[in-house]
């Protein structure tokens, strides 16, 4: 990664951060706020990298010298990582971090670390560290990253240079994936279901939900176009994969999609279509619902993901969900 590819998807992070770099005016503790998925820990690994790093290009870290490849393997032995122990970062680990850091860098007088999840730290552990940054030692550099801020003590907030990380847009999150080799259609389906980089990523490597994108399109095909067949791959597709609530919440997550394409080609928005490899069906579909029918289909999927929440048993759910989608017209109202 360089600090280009910072720029075009967190601008105003790469600004901040690469004017301090450049200037040589860098300060002791910098606080990372953003939702999850929007890139913090691989900054603050950039970051340490062009810190470290003794062949930079620039600002950029080269990635190829020993010190970059220690970082980026976790085994540099001046930056150290704390992540939470559990469901929390503890005294004992902010203790261990602040002992470590006592002494003198083994390579150099350069010290780094990074607490992921800062907003997890119990009181104790909070203000050990409020302690510890206090009183910053010279070349050391802190980031802390965090989701929610006012789960910090205002202490330590006041202490850190705030950098406010923006949640990445759709676009950029469905190029990234499609430059890491995934499927556009399957890239631009699973933007439409999260904004989290990581779970996007990891939700594209899924083969269960390759096959549960397949199952949908399957039945909302024949529900329209083959309505005496729906119920058959209901019971061979669609129930395999949708077994459990959870994957019945994503499934039906992908009909609304569906359904809300079928209504962007009715507004001849082709553009705004998730579904990008099934255009020629959605065309098809278009024709043979009305606008309030596919309002009323979408009223009634979003009504069977509130009823399955309270449902123990989500293929009966689905069941009933596909009985009064092929009621017809008259019952979207």
């Amino acid at each position: 990664m360089k600090w280009q590819d910072v720029e075009a998807k967190q601008k105003k992070v790469a600004k901040i951060l690469t004017n301090g770099l450049k200037s040589d005016r860098l300060v002791h503790a910098y606080l990372f706020i953003g939702d999850r998925g929007t890139g913090k820990k691989d900054v603050a690994q950039l970051f340490a990298c062009s810190y470290f790093c003794q062949n930079k290009q620039g600002i950029d870290p080269c990635g190829q010298c020993s010190e970059c490849k220690r970082i980026l393997s976790g085994n540099h032995p001046d930056l150290m990582v704390v992540k939470p122990d559990g469901r929390s970062i503890k005294k004992e680990q902010v203790a261990t971090l602040i002992k470590e850091f006592t002494y003198r860098g083994v390579e150099s007088n350069k010290k780094f670390f990074i607490i992921e999840q800062a907003d997890e730290l119990t009181a104790s552990a909070a203000n050990s560290l409020l302690k510890f940054i206090e009183e910053p030692q010279s070349q050391t550099i802190a980031i802390l990253c965090a989701e929610n801020r006012h789960k910090l003590l205002d202490t330590i907030i006041s202490r850190c240079q705030l950098i406010q990380f923006a949640p990445l847009s759709p676009e950029a999150i469905e190029s990234q994936l499609i430059e890491e080799g995934f499927a556009k259609a399957l890239a631009r389906t699973v933007t439409a279901l999260t904004g989290d980089i990581n779970e996007a990523r990891a939700l594209c490597g899924d083969e269960w939900f390759a096959n549960a994108r397949s199952s949908v399109i399957h039945f909302m095909e024949d529900l329209y176009n083959q309505s005496n067949h729906a119920i058959i791959t209901l019971y061979e597709q669609v129930s395999l994969v949708l077994n459990d609530s959870a994957k019945a919440q994503t499934g039906l997550d992908l009909m609304v999609i569906w359904m809300r394409d079928v209504l962007n080609i009715h507004m001849d928005r082709g553009d705004a279509v998730i579904f990008s490899d099934q255009i020629e069906t959605l065309k098809k579909q278009a024709l043979i619902l009305s606008v309030d029918h596919v309002a009323g289909a979408l009223s009634i999927i979003l009504d069977a993901k509130r009823r399955l929440d309270s449902n123990s048993q989500p293929i009966s759910v689905i069941e009933q969900l596909a009985l009064r989608l092929q009621e017809g017209a008259g019952s979207y109202v």
